[in-house]
């Protein structure tokens, strides 16, 4: 079978499917693999470094998408020039990419209508087993990372306790909240950085792993008991409770010089958390890094992609920072996709066992269909009926 891995043409998007260094594991699994020329310059990966590790390079992207499986960080709904590629998929052809198909289900719709075999990256289960193949906390590690490299840029101050001659520089002040695999990378690269870091999160379980990072976790009176979902993931919880969250969280935001936000629930608009009275009360010169822009933000103010000044405040949006670290992060998506596809091919073919939870679960086409669940419930289609 041949994989290939096309340039990525979401714009800003400088992150590759494959490396590299992975494709020996290709091609021992008896795997042909074909790379579009340049589609790894962005990330740091010339095609001399393809060409060297077996791979054949192709001029372009009809060439790419010849092949029996292809292979993109961004398809369907998370690339909005996605629909170009339409008349290019076929079926028993295979797409493994982010697609966002709880977000954008009428893509992944439009693709299935091509008679492709789907799957998206972001429906990998949070099993044991799967571990290595879950590519949204690799992302999410990224981007914690970078949020704090973000704030620390445009914070007119210092983060670290600082003895000087010329008096004592005060520790900056973090909260972090949402401690999810990006609120944990953050808080960890907030205390490396010398900050006094808080965190909250509405699941109570994950106090510990706060707290064994140095962080003091931020305990609000609410009843969240149920606050986590299947897989690890947030649940959606009520107006009502965001409404008492937020009440309880102002003093905290406007004691602390950098707030993080990280809470996204999967295929939802994010929750507001920090409101503009919120952001009034802070001192000016602080910094909110909102990593749910995308959603439309845990803060009030936030404008994905943008980043605005409001009471003094300077509130950045950013929405795709692991793209703004290309060479590691495609490393690491790279690592999970080559391992989803590894369990996928048996002798060189693949095998798409809907039996199986791994497989089962990150499916969304098959054979001219939706057949994910909860993607066909989005779209309104009857168990059985035709997507």
């Amino acid at each position: 079978m041949i994989v290939a891995v096309p340039r990525e043409t979401c714009p800003g998007e400088r992150r590759v499917a494959l490396v590299p260094a992975l494709l020996p594991a290709l091609l021992k699994a008896g795997l042909e693999v074909r790379i579009e020329a340049g589609a790894g310059e962005a990330a740091g990966f010339s095609d001399a470094a393809y060409r060297e590790k077996g791979a054949t390079i192709v001029p372009d992207r009809t060439a790419a998408f010849a092949a029996d499986i292809v292979l993109q960080v961004r398809a369907a709904g998370a690339n909005p020039a996605a629909a170009a590629d339409l008349p290019l998929l076929r079926a028993e052809q295979t797409v493994i990419a982010f697609c966002e198909p709880l977000a954008e289900p009428a893509a992944a719709q439009a693709a299935a209508a091509r008679g492709c075999t789907l799957l998206a990256m972001e429906l990998i289960p949070r099993i044991t087993r799967a571990q290595s193949m879950d590519a949204l906390s690799s992302m999410a590690t990224v981007a914690g990372y970078r949020a704090v490299l973000l704030a620390a840029t445009a914070l007119p101050k210092m983060f670290p306790l600082m003895m000087t001659a010329a008096g004592t520089i005060a520790p900056t002040k973090v909260l972090v909240v949402g401690a999810g695999v990006a609120g944990l990378q953050a808080i960890a690269s907030s205390r490396r950085m010398g900050a006094v870091v808080q965190a909250y999160d509405v699941r109570p379980v994950v106090k510990e792993q706060v707290e064994s990072l140095g962080a003091k976790f931020l305990d609000l009176p609410l009843e969240t008991a149920a606050a986590q979902g299947a897989g690890g993931y947030a649940k959606e919880l009520g107006e009502d409770l965001y409404r008492r969250q937020r009440e309880l969280m102002a003093r905290a935001v406007a004691e602390n010089d950098v707030v993080i936000t990280t809470a996204a629930i999967p295929g939802k608009k994010s929750p507001v958390l920090v409101t503009a009275e919120m952001v009034a009360r802070m001192q000016p010169g602080s910094v909110i890094v909102d990593l749910a822009a995308e959603r439309g933000g845990n803060c009030e103010l936030t404008q994905a992609g943008e980043t605005i000044v409001a009471h003094g405040v300077t509130i950045l949006g950013p929405t795709n920072l692991p793209s703004e670290v290309p060479f590691h992060a495609s490393q690491m998506y790279a690592k999970n996709v080559v391992t989803l596809l590894l369990h996928l091919v048996k002798e060189g073919q693949l095998r798409i066992d809907r039996q199986d939870e791994i497989t089962g679960e990150t499916l969304v086409a098959l054979a001219g269909e939706v057949v994910h669940p909860r993607v066909r419930d989005l779209l309104g289609v009857p168990v059985g009926g035709l997507a």
